[in-house]
């Protein structure tokens, strides 16, 4: 690939679902268990429908990648107050590259009032380098070596123009 066009690594159904059996084992043999998954919109949203059904835990979605003014912020409202009495939070993301995603809720929640101990968060891929640590996730990479942007099941329906828009949004990632 040359250095304008990303190398896309398209990842299989059979990947995506060993990733998933990874999180839901690390999840089911640890000490916290959640009474809530909550898919991050819109990578996170397949994955954690998975892990819900693993898990067999209820599933709320958070639309973060909208960029809808308000409504993820909202919703992320609501889910904080639960927080508040207890209830464990499962925030499920497809990766955790730049951090970028993962600090923004996380600020969000806080706003609101949700308590660090009653969330996790948990990616199939994350970055050694991010800027946020999650607490779950099956595979790592390093970004300052491993410039393939990841295309999951879900996406690999669109078409390859859409794709590499989205690879090259963020040229940073993958420089």
């Amino acid at each position: 690939m040359t250095a304008s066009t990303p190398e896309l690594s398209y990842l299989s159904y059979e990947s995506f679902l060993g990733d998933v059996l990874t999180v839901a084992h690390q999840l089911r043999q640890g000490d916290w268990t959640p009474d809530f998954v909550v898919g991050i919109g819109r990578g996170g949203l397949v994955p954690a429908v998975f892990i819900s059904h693993q898990l067999d835990v209820p599933m709320l979605s958070i639309d973060h990648s909208s960029k809808e003014p308000g409504f993820a912020e909202e919703l992320l409202g609501k889910v904080a107050a639960k927080s508040m009495d207890g209830v464990k939070l499962l925030f499920v993301d497809d990766i955790n590259d730049s951090g970028g995603t993962i600090a923004t809720i996380r600020r969000v929640l806080a706003r609101y009032g949700c308590r660090s101990e009653n969330m996790h968060f948990a990616v199939l891929i994350t970055n050694i380098r991010s800027a946020v640590e999650v607490d779950h996730w099956a595979q790592e990479i390093d970004r300052e070596t491993d410039k393939r942007w990841f295309v999951f099941p879900w996406e690999a329906v669109g078409t390859r123009a859409t794709i590499l828009a989205e690879a090259l949004s963020v040229p940073e990632r993958l420089a």
